[in-house]
């Protein structure tokens, strides 16, 4: 009976270490820095951070605050690749999908773009 049981958390071991394994080919595809940053993904990141800064430069200047928007700008970037992505598609435009590290620096920018946006803006309601 233990040697059946043994057998058995053996081979849960081992699933889990192959798992595992399976998961590392990703870390060994990751392209170089100068392919992550990508012109369609400067495009992008400004975009939306164009859009996050005057929503935080409107906040600021109406209520004096200004909520961390980073998850609220990662989902927007995803919505607005994805959409891109297929209205090329449809367009007739052939594209590859943005990676994920494009992704990343296009979240990455727009959070900078709007956290630059709040620092750089001044509550007029403090100054009198």
């Amino acid at each position: 009976m233990e040697r059946e049981g043994r057998n058995e958390i053996e081979r849960e071991v081992i699933d889990d270490l192959e798992e595992t394994q399976n998961e590392g080919d990703d870390f060994k595809s990751i392209p170089p820095w100068k392919e992550q940053i990508t012109f369609r993904g400067i495009v992008a990141s400004l975009i939306i951070g164009i859009i996050y800064s005057v929503i935080v430069m409107k906040l600021n200047l109406t209520t004096g605050l200004v909520p961390n928007l980073n998850v609220s700008a990662a989902l927007l970037a995803f919505v607005f690749l994805r959409s891109w992505t297929k209205l090329l598609t449809k367009a007739g435009i052939v594209t590859k999908p943005f990676t994920k590290q494009e992704n990343t620096v296009v979240q990455t920018c727009a959070v900078a773009c709007y956290s630059i946006a709040v620092g750089g803006s001044v509550n007029f309601d403090q100054l009198f």
